[in-house]
């Protein structure tokens, strides 16, 4: 891969379409009905995923041993995870309107301990916070990490699979348990309206065709500044733009290729890793911060207004995160502190 690549900055841009579209979801204000109509956070989050194959397979294939590349992956996330988890539980018992002993007893302990496991299914929500919020979860995005986690954990076991059993049956096997299980519970949720066969078709079995489709960019590392590739790249986005990313087939093989075409194929955009790399903190601290300007009405007396102080303020706290708790947690031969550097190509392994 050429040391100097956009996704730096295909990740932040990824990371703001989902902070844009929430921005209307969660607040329901008419005019930012625009942000929805005009991004598609579902795209922005496989293509995530997507990237995040080509780039943690090739992080597993620079570490030494499989405990470094667990150690590269936990100090990358955990630490800017951790605090947000643990910051969203004190700032609820501030905002919340039950007593101190009640907020603990009634949840709020266990939203603490159910979101460090990573499973905010089981405590979405804090007593007595967000009750009168549109959407009462107080993190709603934090749902990927846990997909992105268990990818961290099986991969090794795919790699191993792929190297005794042969990549090609391996990965069409895993691709085609992957659409079969989305093709079931996409069919029960049609057949019987229940939402919740919904919910479990986006988990980690039914995005794991984008994990794939993006590692195995990564080993095929063509050369995607080639002409034919931007061919290519305008047949993917053209069918996205006519099927979106409801075909659990196709979508994800063109989601993977614009996502990693936009890092590769297109000419280098700038080092946007010099001041950080602030993409995850967007992500992950957007959600509350929304959440707590429409618990105080912002959004109901001045939506553009309120929309352009959530984006100082979600900015601002992912600078703040980055340079306090995840910059701190990284050796200092990560790439993501190397790209700091004046001169530094942007970021290449995570």
């Amino acid at each position: 891969m050429s040391e100097r690549n956009n996704f730096d900055l295909v990740r932040l841009l990824l990371a703001t379409t989902v902070f844009l579209v929430h921005s209307y979801v969660l607040t329901g204000a008419e005019p930012l009905a625009i942000l929805e109509r005009t991004f598609s956070s579902d795209l922005a989050i496989k293509a995530f995923f997507a990237i995040s194959g080509y780039l943690v397979l090739m992080s597993y294939e620079n570490s030494r041993s499989a405990l470094e590349y667990f150690e590269k992956r936990a100090r990358r996330i955990l630490p800017g995870y951790a605090t947000v988890v643990v910051v969203a539980a004190l700032a609820g018992a501030l905002l919340s309107d039950r007593a101190l002993a009640d907020y603990l007893s009634d949840g709020g302990l266990r939203y603490l301990a159910a979101n460090l496991a990573f499973a905010n299914f089981v405590a979405p929500t804090l007593p007595g916070v967000f009750a009168g919020n549109p959407e009462h979860a107080v993190n709603g995005a934090l749902w990927t990490l846990k997909i992105e986690v268990m990818f961290y954990l099986a991969l090794p076991l795919i790699v191993v699979a792929a190297r005794r059993l042969g990549a090609l049956p391996v990965v069409a096997a895993l691709y085609a348990l992957s659409v079969a299980y989305s093709v079931v519970l996409l069919a029960a949720e049609q057949r019987t309206g229940n939402p919740l066969y919904g919910v479990l078709a986006r988990q980690l079995p039914g995005q794991l065709t984008y994990f794939l489709c993006g590692g195995l960019l990564y080993k095929l590392s063509p050369d995607l500044k080639r002409p034919r590739y931007a061919i290519a790249f305008a047949v993917a986005c053209g069918y996205l733009f006519w099927a979106g990313t409801s075909d659990v087939l196709l979508a994800p093989p063109a989601v993977a290729f614009l996502a990693i075409y936009l890092a590769l194929g297109l000419p280098w955009l700038g080092n946007f890793g010099r001041f950080g790399d602030f993409s995850y903190g967007v992500y992950i601290v957007h959600f509350p911060i929304l959440q707590v300007l429409v618990h105080y009405g912002a959004f109901r007396r001045d939506p553009w207004l309120a929309f352009a102080a959530a984006c100082g303020l979600v900015f601002a706290v992912a600078a703040l995160l980055w340079h306090l708790v995840e910059r701190p947690a990284l050796k200092r031969a990560s790439h993501y502190r190397r790209a700091e550097a004046p001169s530094a190509p942007s970021a290449q392994v995570p």
